[in-house]
């Protein structure tokens, strides 16, 4: 199984229902402290696999071990989760509801205000949950999730429907959490959001895994990124474009410019190139493929 140091998530596990094998011996792991952003297609095994984390479903074979246990009635009480969005009574304050299960919990109400301040609904502790916004719904979902104080956080779609306001307040909520040594799993369809919160990523397909590690590091293997140069003079663009073909390259002309796919590693090569054949480069820019380009190409590779 691979591991890390420390590690909240070590999981091998597959789930058969009948002839459809849902998920097909996954094998991940999680560092503790992190946001692990959780993608794949619909239909990869995604729901599947966060059931089993929480116990609703048990796994055909292999190991779910949790903050270092194996057994869900020791590691579920360390687990908050928000799953398929937060349901709360209409009627009631977003304190009130929170009350209702720290009650239900055995939990100090005091720990419910305490929730509110944290993620930024202390101004609205008192009305009713009926005219919070879906952002703010968000966000009391996430802080009854807290009520027991968890190590790890799960989280299904926390951003799902939400205008791009709401999604900056999940984003720091999600970063002030982990900074304060909250372990977060959350699982988005939204590429460019987890990009910018994720220390690591898992991406599954059919429920097979086809990454699990930094999401840095899966970014910048693939590519699907470009570099972008430009000869110092316009009568070298023609040489320019017969050396690219040469060498094999994918690219496009726009204007006095090239575009070469490819991965950021190859621009030193380019450099050279056009040094070697005494070209001049005015230009030569990189911008480096996104999370959702990458999951496009990987997907697409499988």
């Amino acid at each position: 199984m691979t591991g890390v140091q420390t590690c909240a998530l070590p999981i091998y596990l597959s789930k058969k229902y009948d002839d459809l094998l849902a998920v097909n011996d996954a094998n991940f792991s999680v560092p503790s402290g992190s946001i692990c952003g959780f993608i794949g297609p619909n239909g990869s095994g995604k729901t599947t696999t966060i059931r089993a984390l929480l116990g609703l479903i048990s796994p055909t074979s292999g190991v779910i071990k949790v903050l270092d246990s194996t057994k869900p009635n020791e590691y579920l009480p360390k687990i908050g989760a928000m799953i398929e969005g937060p349901s709360f009574y209409p009627l009631l304050s977003g304190l009130a509801n929170l009350k209702v299960l720290a009650d239900l919990g055995g939990i100090p109400p005091k720990r419910a205000e305490e929730l509110l301040r944290l993620v930024g609904l202390e101004d609205r502790a008192k009305s009713k949950f009926k005219t919070y916004s879906l952002g703010m719904k968000q966000r009391l979902g996430i802080a009854a999730a807290l009520l027991p104080n968890p190590e790890l956080l799960i989280l299904d779609e926390p951003t799902n429907g939400l205008d791009p306001n709401g999604i900056l307040e999940i984003r720091n909520l999600l970063k002030k959490l982990a900074e304060g040594g909250k372990t977060i799993f959350v699982s988005s369809h939204l590429l460019a959001e987890l990009e910018a919160i994720c220390d690591t990523v898992v991406m599954i397909k059919e429920g097979k895994i086809l990454y699990s590690g930094s999401a840095k590091d899966l970014v910048g293997s693939k590519d699907s990124g470009s570099i972008f140069i430009e000869p110092e003079y316009a009568v070298d663009l023609t040489r320019l474009v017969k050396l690219l073909e040469a060498s094999g390259y994918e690219f496009k002309v726009q204007g006095s410019e090239i575009e070469v796919k490819g991965s950021t590693h190859i621009s030193p090569h380019l450099n050279r190139l056009a040094f070697e054949n005494g070209i001049t480069l005015k230009r030569l820019s990189e911008r480096k493929a996104t999370l959702e380009e990458t999951f496009f190409e990987m997907v697409s590779d499988v």
